[in-house]
């Protein structure tokens, strides 16, 4: 079971007593995994385009409002009670039928819709944030009811299609309450407003420090991904948006989750600084058995880089927002597994117990390395996770995606526990994201900062390059006790040297191996002296 040792501090009741909680079908549409995601489509994870977002609106202009409804009570333990209740009654999806001007919209199309300059909430006001509610359209089909609350009554925002610059479509003007596919965040700043988070899309949300791009997208529970059965993909069905005060200098976030075997309520609260730091608590309660259920999911795009590289013919040497998967067992140990765009589906499990720390990391910020003018992968954010409490045993879930585009959502990772949710039980988790340019908690040695391979001596070999660098391996004698320690299963080791750099504070490993006749090899890589790391543990699976 998993629970929290001291929820008093994240403002969620403890847990009661309760079970916490491969071949995927061929990868559906956009459209057919959010916009259907209401009624239990899918059989393939997100795969969500960086750029799928209408731009921020013009700041200028006089202040607009959007009209709000009747005011109702609200209170912290609100949307627990409402997911309790729900979990009681049987699932409906929410229609996901859109009138005609906005069915079948290009992205163009969508991209060219905006808010009417002026009309972000909370524009005229001192809060620190800015909220703009998106449009419906493309592939956000699906509408979420958005509330805003304070002075502890709610009341939903009413959609009004004259605070829209709908470009060249045609909108009639009595189009009716169409409601919202998500919203966006901003800060108020000196400069004008930035770009803080994106809430869109069944539980999907994403995030950015200052100066960076958007990549990476969390998503608040999964169910069944990489399985045998189709995908089942939860949603949001109402969010609640506290009015911040600039004294705070943070924003809560009240969700309500809603799928076919799992209801849930979320309060994230998100405050800006160097990182973007999201606080994730959620309960969730379990109209059926759950027995593959994903916890703080996380999802990238990953498409060509040198090592395992599947598409040669492109002028950009590197094509993926991140690099890959670092870990921080329960123990405490180092892991960082390297990504890559596959021939064939690969499904990889860490186990532990009580992780401590896990998330996509883009380690590699040079633009050369890239050489991308418009996605600027450089500039995408690293996104690590601190579980909050006892996470007890599971494992962590790595999934790679074979993909022909970029801009597929391929390289997927969550935590799955290894008790299932039981048919009528409920549990609790907390987490904290870091939106970042480089993570709070750093390991304290030598990391990978450059993985390669390349065809080997024969036809089945293989070769590989490792760079650690660090400052530990800038001392002379650590270098001379230091030896690479590699092992690698199925198969045989050919060649295996080190390159130490001391001036550059690196060392390179190079290795040969041959899998024989296997059709893939399992590889460990560490720097070790006297018996102890020099270095995290370097993982990969190579495949044929």
């Amino acid at each position: 079971m998993l629970y929290k040792k001291d929820n008093s501090a994240l403002g969620l009741a403890p847990p009661r007593a309760g079970q916490a909680g491969q071949m995927i079908g061929r990868r559906q549409t956009l459209k057919l995994i959010l916009g259907g995601a209401a009624g239990g489509l899918a059989a393939r994870p997100c795969i969500l385009p960086a750029f799928a977002l209408p731009a921020p609106s013009d700041p200028g202009g006089a202040p607009r409002d959007f009209a709000l409804g009747e005011p109702s009570p609200f209170g912290a333990g609100t949307a627990i009670a409402e997911a309790k209740d729900l979990s009681r009654k049987l699932f409906k999806p929410i229609s996901s039928e859109l009138p005609p001007p906005f069915r079948g919209l290009t992205y163009e199309q969508y991209a060219s819709i905006r808010e009417q300059p002026g009309t972000a909430i909370w524009t005229a006001e001192k809060t620190g944030f800015t909220i703009e509610p998106l449009h419906r359209g493309f592939i956000f089909a699906s509408p979420v009811e958005l509330n805003l609350v304070a002075d502890g009554q709610a009341r939903r925002i009413i959609y009004d299609p004259a605070l829209y610059d709908f470009g060249s479509l045609t909108v009639p003007d009595k189009i009716g309450d169409m409601g919202f596919s998500g919203f966006r965040i901003l800060a108020q700043a000196s400069g004008g407003p930035a770009l803080l988070a994106i809430f869109q899309g069944a539980t999907f949300f994403r995030a950015v420090a200052a100066g960076q791009t958007p990549g990476a997208i969390a998503r608040a529970l999964s169910i069944n991904t990489a399985d045998t059965r189709a995908e089942e993909i939860p949603f949001f069905r109402k969010i609640w948006i506290e009015r911040p005060s600039l004294a705070a200098a943070a924003l809560v976030i009240y969700a309500l989750i809603d799928s076919e075997s799992i209801t849930g309520a979320c309060r994230f609260t998100l405050r800006p600084g160097e990182a973007t730091i999201i606080d994730t608590e959620c309960t969730l309660f379990a109209r059926a058995a759950v027995d593959n259920l994903g916890l703080s999911a996380i999802s990238a795009a990953h498409f060509s880089c040198p090592l395992g590289q599947r598409r040669s013919d492109d002028l950009r040497p590197c094509i993926s927002e991140t690099g890959g998967l670092q870990m921080l067992t329960g123990k405490g140990e180092w892991l960082w597994r390297p990504v890559s765009n596959r021939d064939t589906l690969q499904l990889s499990a860490f186990a532990d117990e009580n992780p401590r720390g896990f998330g996509f990391l883009q380690r590699d910020r040079f633009f050369d390395h890239y050489q991308d003018d418009d996605q600027h992968f450089e500039s995408r954010p690293s996104l690590w996770i601190e579980p909050i409490g006892d996470w007890a045993q599971g494992a962590l879930q790595l999934i790679e995606i074979p993909s022909d585009s970029e801009a597929n959502d391929n390289i997927i990772a969550y935590w799955k526990p290894k008790q299932p949710l039981a048919a009528g039980s409920e549990v609790s988790y907390a987490y904290r994201q870091f939106w970042c340019w480089s993570p709070p908690e750093q390991p304290p040695l030598a990391v990978a900062m450059q993985s390669r391979s390349g065809k080997g001596s024969a036809p089945k070999r293989r070769r590989f390059l490792v760079e650690f660098t660090g400052e530990t391996l800038g001392e002379p004698e650590t270098l001379a006790a230091m030896k690479p320690n590699l092992n690698v299963a199925p198969g045989a080791i050919l060649s295996l040297r080190s390159f130490a750099r001391p001036d550059n504070k690196s060392c390179r490993v190079l290795f040969e191996i041959d899998p024989g006749g296997e059709s893939y090899t399992e590889m460990r890589l560490v720097l070790e002296a006297a018996g102890k790391p020099l270095s995290e543990t370097w993982l990969y699976r190579w495949t044929v």
